[in-house]
């Protein structure tokens, strides 16, 4: 189940479109019946995100948190995606791509975060990316590490 919160009330997110991709996604990634929350803040509130929790004093595009539950509490939660939309709306002008499809590419980026995939080593960073293009293929989405 997909849990959008607007706390911005950031009219430019299609929610309804955007929680129906991403149960897809979830769904072909085997995980259809866990809880992932989609969170909208704004510059201030990233930025303090990712200064405490990555030492990082910048506004970033997505940050996720994973389910920090013990074991034994058998909850289906995979965790918090948080997306700036003012950092993803400059980045997708800056590059030149559809604010909607670099929206669904930061959540998507997020999600396979919190499935324990990473960037930190090339090897690491291909496997992600290789698989993030897949996904966003399926639904009809450009290449987003492909130059204009």
């Amino acid at each position: 189940m997909i849990v959008i919160q607007n706390s911005i009330d950031d009219a430019s997110v299609d929610e309804p479109s955007l929680c129906s991709i991403m149960q897809t996604i979830i769904e072909d990634l085997g995980k259809g019946d866990s809880e992932l929350v989609i969170r909208f803040v704004d510059k201030n509130q990233i930025r303090l995100l990712n200064r405490t929790y990555r030492q990082q004093d910048k506004a970033t595009n997505v940050l996720s948190f994973g389910n920090d539950f013990p074991i034994e509490i058998d909850e289906q939660i995979l965790g918090d995606v948080v997306i700036c939309t003012e950092v993803v709306l400059q980045e997708a002008d800056a590059q030149n791509k559809n604010f909607n499809d670099h929206l669904i590419h930061m959540a998507v980026h997020g999600t396979l975060h919190l499935l324990g995939y990473d960037h930190e080593d090339k090897d690491e960073a291909i496997k992600m990316e290789t698989i993030e293009i897949s996904i966003l293929e399926k639904i009809g989405i450009n290449n987003p590490y492909q130059e204009c």
